[in-house]
């Protein structure tokens, strides 16, 4: 049985991956919806088209693009290290590095709005990284998490533009789970210096969507 103490630290626990999956669900206020890191580009010529192609875009992207250096970032930043400007000359593109300062702005303030923080604007896994700090969560829950959120909101786009049925997106997405888990898990093991993209055809997407004649999304 649970001593008091023990019982105490489960409540907070709780309450604490509650917190955390408020903070990256769909419904928190960061204009999430109206980013597709390039994949818009991607869905309007044609090489993203159905979910086979979607899944091996995404998987792509978590492993050797933004997955894997947000996740990177937002581990240092948990523990405590200064990767904001890091974080900001690692963006590939002036969209990619407009979107990720929009959201983690938005995210910075909606916390402080709540919490009564003192969160300050930066790219948004520096600021999710600065925020996991408080909660008694284990690193790779808290990053795991947040790759969940990154890639539902690809899939939504997705869902939205090609257009892919809801059931069909949410089995990419579940399909997606165990490369969350091994790009959360590698991540914990890269240090800043190894800290890379080479997912190519992704910042090219992102490159070539700021002159995209007609688009949907902002990245």
């Amino acid at each position: 049985m649970a001593t008091g103490g023990q019982w105490g630290t489960t409540i907070t626990r709780d309450l604490d991956l509650l917190r955390l999956t408020q903070w990256l669900s769909p419904s928190f206020p960061l204009g999430s919806f109206a980013y597709s890191s390039g994949l818009e580009t991607a869905m309007t010529e044609g090489s993203v088209h159905d979910p086979v192609s979607l899944t091996h875009w995404l998987a792509a992207v978590l492993r050797y693009g933004t997955g894997h250096m947000d996740a990177v970032l937002l581990l240092h930043a948990m523990r405590g290290e200064d990767v904001a400007d890091l974080a900001r000359a690692l963006a590939p593109s002036r969209e990619r590095l407009e979107e990720t300062m929009a959201q983690g702005t938005a995210f910075a303030a909606t916390v402080n709005a709540i919490c009564e923080g003192d969160f300050v604007p930066a790219p948004f896994p520096v600021v999710v990284g600065q925020v996991g700090q408080m909660l008694n969560q284990p690193e790779a829950v808290v990053v795991s998490l947040y790759l969940q959120a990154l890639v539902g909101n690809l899939v939504a786009a997705a869902v939205r533009f090609i257009p892919l049925g809801q059931t069909a997106g949410q089995a990419v997405l579940y399909d997606l789970h165990a490369v969350m888990a091994e790009v959360a898990q590698s991540a914990r093991q890269t240090s800043l210096d190894e800290l890379g993209s080479g997912a190519f055809m992704a910042d090219m997407e992102a490159f070539k969507h700021e002159e995209l004649p007609v688009r949907i999304f902002k990245t």
